[in-house]
This record gives structure tokens, sequence and C-alpha cells, in this order.
């Protein structure tokens, strides 16, 4: 069992957290929807169809995303997770609110992202407190 499975094993959490194994196969779900819809206005900005700031809250929400798993397990800094992924939920809505004069199905598909990514801070921000 490696030290960041460990690590986050031993930490507090509320008893409404869900079982460790369903982490994988919702963000593989979500992973799929993100590709798809952020591949589809990374290449309508590109093809000039969208203005390229459209794309600003999904490269920002891109690298929120990725930066939570390296600094929960990598520094584990429950804190600085907390913030982090506040910055991934507020990039998510802003990402919606931009791309839905343009394509609107792209701001429906990101519902389930936003629906996981608010239940996650709720989790992370608790998690965060009970383990002062």
């Amino acid at each position: 069992m490696n030290t960041e499975y460990t690590w986050y094993q031993q930490l507090i959490k509320p008893s409404w957290a869900p079982p460790s194994f369903l982490f994988g196969p919702v963000w593989t779900v979500l992973y799929i929807l993100i590709a798809f819809s952020f591949g589809k206005v990374f290449l309508m900005a590109f093809q000039k169809q969208i203005p390229m700031i459209v794309i600003l809250p999904f490269v920002l929400n891109l690298i929120f995303n990725f930066a939570f798993t390296p600094i929960q397990f990598g520094l584990k800094n429950n804190l600085l997770a907390s913030i982090d992924i506040l910055f991934v939920l507020i990039t998510i809505i802003w990402a919606m609110i931009v791309i839905y004069p343009h394509m609107r199905w792209i701001a429906y598909i990101q519902i389930p992202y936003l629906l996981w990514v608010s239940f996650a801070s709720v989790l992370q921000i608790t998690i965060t407190l009970l383990n002062k």
C-alpha cells in the first residue's frame, strides 16, 4: 500500500464520505465528458467560431483540476487542496456561463461535473476542518 493512500485513509472523514473505490469510476466518466466537451470548445476557438477568450476558464479549470491530486496526495496539504478545489468549482461555473451563448449543450454536459465537484468541495473542506 503506498504512503499517499495510507495517509488519506488515516484522515478523519465525515460519515457521508463515499467509499474510496467510487472516485475512480466517477472521475473516469467525468474525464470522458470533459475531454469531449472541452475539446470541442478548444476546436471552436482555434477555428475562430468563438472568441479565443472563451477558452480561458476551460484552461484554468484543467490546470486547477490536474493540480488537485499532487496537492492533496503529494504535498498532503488539505488546506491548499480545499482552496484548489474551490477554484475548480469557480472555473466550471465560469466556463458554463461563457459557453452557454455559443453552445448550450456544452454548458449542459458540464452539469455532472459541476455536481460532483460541488460535492467534492464540501467533502474536501469538511476533511480539512476535521483534520486541523
